[in-house]
């Protein structure tokens, strides 16, 4: 747990299955998420690489910065959609956990 002035980030490890279907293919699937909650943001499930069909995916030239989580990398499908998922490679302290699991826009519990 992070909490800082009012916000606070939780992160635990799920179970729940989760499926990531872009552009028609199927992109991931894990039934070991982490679930992390974000005051003010929906919760996101944070999806081992092992889960993830890496060979879809290739890195894009996004980044953004979170002050609480850290700089986020993108990736977009190969021949698909741009920046569908991110990581954090080097996330802060607090969210250690989240290292290199990828999390998507698309993602659902089914």
């Amino acid at each position: 747990m992070s909490v800082t002035r009012g916000h606070r980030i939780d992160v635990t490890q799920g179970t729940d299955h989760v499926r990531v279907e872009i552009a028609g293919r199927l992109v991931a699937e894990s039934h070991r998420p982490l679930l992390l909650s974000e005051t003010g943001c929906p919760v996101r499930y944070y999806l081992p690489p092992e889960d993830v069909r890496m060979d879809l995916l290739s890195p894009s030239g996004t980044h953004t910065v979170c002050p609480f989580k850290g700089t986020a990398s993108y990736w977009s499908l190969a021949d698909g959609p741009e920046d569908v998922a991110w990581a954090y490679p080097e996330p802060h302290a607090e969210v250690a956990q989240i290292k290199d699991h990828l999390c998507f826009y698309e993602a659902e519990a089914v």
